[in-house]
């Protein structure tokens, strides 16, 4: 995976919006103003791209034991986050898993009424 396709892929799903929040490098993806997913532009430059996903505190843990290439989230909450590094021991199908995972996470845990519009 690029992050051409990262990106689509991200910006596919319901409500998505894209971010710099932090700095000019940090890309992030929103739905419903929550942040689902981030990554580095400059590590994708270096050759080392890598992702943070939300993740289930279990289902983290039992991601980082399965893959070298998921650790705890760099600069986040280990308990809810992990980084997944690209072009290693996780496939691509793997990890749009992992982003939808993320995404549905976050999605469920905003309001219902955000939830339910059309055109956040």
């Amino acid at each position: 995976m690029n992050i051409q396709q990262l990106y689509e892929f991200c910006l596919s799903k319901i409500g998505v919006t894209e971010h710099f929040p932090f700095d000019q490098d940090t890309l992030v993806f929103k739905v419903g103003g929550k942040i689902f997913a981030l990554t580095s532009l400059s590590n994708w430059e270096k050759g080392n791209p890598a992702i943070n996903l939300k993740c289930n505190p279990d289902k983290a843990i039992a991601l980082r034991a399965e893959f070298e290439a998921i650790e705890p989230g760099y600069h986040m909450n280990k308990t809810h986050w992990n980084t997944v590094h690209f072009n290693s021991d996780v496939s691509d199908k793997i990890i749009c898993e992992l982003i939808t995972n993320s995404y549905d996470l976050v999605f469920m845990n905003l309001p219902i009424k955000i939830r339910a519009s059309t055109d956040f």
